[in-house]
C-alpha cells in the first residue's frame, strides 16, 4: 500500500514537496487555506518571480549567511541548475539576468505557480482548502494533521507553512507553533530583506524620492560590511528598495551593533572627476545662491537636505565658495550618510530569519530528529539567504528532499 503523506502549506516548498512525494508513488494530500496556491510566490520579484540563481553548490552556499552548512546535502542533490532544468521540463522557458538571477522568459510569476499546479493535478495530489490546526502525534511519531474542517491521517507529515513575513499571503507562524508543540526549538523570528528605519527625519523629508544607479555601503560599528550598486527609495520611515533590502540581510546584530549607510550619489565619477564637475557647475552658476546651483547635480527633493548637511550657507554666492566648502560638498556626495535605528517589523520583510532549529532536523532528509515521520521544508526552517533567487532555491531543494524522503525514496 502506498504511503499517505499530508503536506501543510501550498507555497513554493509545499508544492515541490507534494510533487516529489507523489512522483515516488505516495498518496499525497496538500492542505492550503488560501484560494490560490503559491500566493507569496506570485508576488516575488515584483511579480516576475526570481525563480532561482544559475549557480552551482558553491555559488549557492556563498549566499546563505545563516546555517548554510545545513543545506549542503539538499543543494548537492538539487542546485540552481537542477531547478532550472526542472522548470524547463515543466514547460517554462527561463532566462538568466544580472547576478545570475533566473526569471521566466515571460516575466510572469504565474507561469511558475501555474506549471507547479498542473504537475500536482497530473500526479493526482489531493488539494484540500483547509487550515491545519495541530499535529496528531503518538509515541513520538506523527499520525496525521487536524484541520479546521477535518482530520487527515498520515504516515508522514511535511510542514511547509512559510515564515511570518507577508502575513496577508498566509504566512502567519502557524507552522512554528505546531513545530514547538511537537517539541522543536524555534529560534527568534525577525525580518530579513526588510526596509530600514532611520534615526531622525532626514529621509522622511525626501519621502518618495527614488535613486537609481547609486552605490550603497553598510558600515557596522564603522567597518564596511557590504556594498552594492542599484536603486533605492526614501520613505516616511527611512529607506527601502532593492539595494536596501539586500543590505538588510547583512545587518543582523541591531541589539549589539550600530549601523550606518553611506550612499555614493555619483559612483560613476571618482573624486577628481567629480571635483571638475563641481567647478564647471559653480562657474555656470557663479552669481547664484548656493541653494539654487545644485539643480543639474541632484534631484530637487534632495537639495535642501544636502545644503543643510554640507554646512554651506544656502544664500552664499557660488563665486564665494571656498575650496574647503567645495570639498565638504564633494565628500557628502560620495558618502551621504543615513543613520539606521533598526529594521521594520518582520511583517514588512520579504523573508523570515529564524525558525525551526536546524540541529534538530536531519539535513539529508529534512526529517525531525524528535518526531518520527515529521518533515520540514522552506522558510519555516532557520535558514535564509540574500536576494537573487537564493531563498526560493532553499524552498525547492528542501521541499524536494522532504517530499522524496517522506515517500521513502
Amino acid at each position: 500500500m502506498s504511503k499517505r503523506i499530508t503536506v501543510v502549506g501550498g507555497g513554493a516548498a509545499g508544492m515541490m514537496a507534494a510533487i516529489c512525494a507523489a512522483e515516488q508513488g505516495a498518496q499525497v494530500t496538500l492542505l492550503e487555506p488560501n484560494e490560490r496556491l503559491g500566493k507569496k510566490l506570485n508576488i516575488t520579484g515584483k511579480g516576475r518571480c526570481n525563480v532561482t540563481n544559475n549557480a552551482d553548490i558553491q555559488g549557492l552556499m556563498a549566499n546563505i549567511p545563516r546555517n548554510g552548512k545545513f543545506l549542503y546535502s539538499a543543494f548537492s542533490d538539487f542546485d540552481g541548475r537542477d531547478a532550472m532544468a526542472f522548470f524547463e521540463a515543466l514547460g517554462v522557458p527561463l532566462k538568466t539576468e544580472r547576478g545570475n538571477r533566473v526569471f521566466p522568459v515571460s516575466d510572469r510569476a504565474f507561469d511558475i505557480s501555474g506549471a507547479l499546479e498542473r504537475r500536482l493535478k497530473r500526479l493526482k495530489v489531493h488539494l484540500v482548502r483547509d487550515r491545519a490546526v495541530s499535529l496528531d502525534i503518538a509515541e513520538e511519531a506523527v499520525r496525521g494533521v487536524r484541520g479546521e474542517r477535518g482530520d487527515y491521517p498520515a504516515d508522514a507529515v511535511i510542514l511547509a507553512t512559510g515564515g511570518v513575513s507577508y502575513p496577508a499571503t498566509g504566512s502567519t507562524g502557524e507552522g512554528h507553533r505546531m513545530a514547538a508543540q511537537a517539541g522543536h526549538t524555534v529560534t527568534p523570528l525577525r525580518g530579513s530583506l526588510v526596509p530600514l528605519r532611520e534615526q531622525g527625519n532626514r529621509c522622511a523629508r525626501m519621502q518618495g524620492l527614488s535613486l537609481r544607479n547609486v552605490q550603497l555601503t553598510v558600515l557596522e560599528n564603522g567597518k564596511k560590511c557590504y556594498t552594492d550598486f542599484g536603486e533605492m527609495l526614501f520613505t516616511h520611515f527611512g529607506v527601502s528598495g532593492p539595494l536596501v533590502l539586500s543590505a538588510s540581510a547583512h545587518m543582523r546584530y541591531f541589539d549589539k551593533k550600530h549601523y550606518r549607510l553611506e550612499i555614493d550619489l555619483k559612483p560613476a565619477l571618482d573624486e577628481p572627476t567629480l571635483d571638475k564637475r563641481l567647478l564647471s557647475d559653480f562657474e555656470k552658476y557663479a552669481n547664484s545662491d548656493f541653494a539654487n546651483a545644485l539643480g543639474d547635480l541632484l534631484p530637487q527633493k534632495m537639495i535642501p537636505v544636502v545644503v543643510e548637511e554640507c554646512g554651506i550657507p544656502p544664500h552664499q554666492k557660488v563665486h564665494d565658495i571656498t575650496r574647503e566648502q567645495r570639498r565638504s560638498l564633494l565628500v557628502l556626495l560620495k558618502h551621504f550618510p543615513v543613520e539606521i535605528a533598526g529594521p521594520c517589523p518582520v511583517t514588512d520583510a520579504i523573508v523570515t530569519s529564524g525558525g525551526v532549529k536546524v540541529s534538530e532536523v536531519n539535513p539529508a532528509t529534512m526529517e525531525s530528529k524528535i518526531v518520527k515521520g515529521l518533515y520540514f521544508a522552506g522558510e519555516l526552517l532557520d535558514v535564509d539567504a540574500y536576494t537573487g533567487g537564493f531563498n526560493l532555491q532553499i524552498a525547492w531543494a528542501t521541499g524536494r528532499a522532504a517530499g522524496r524522503s517522506a515517500a521513502g525514496a
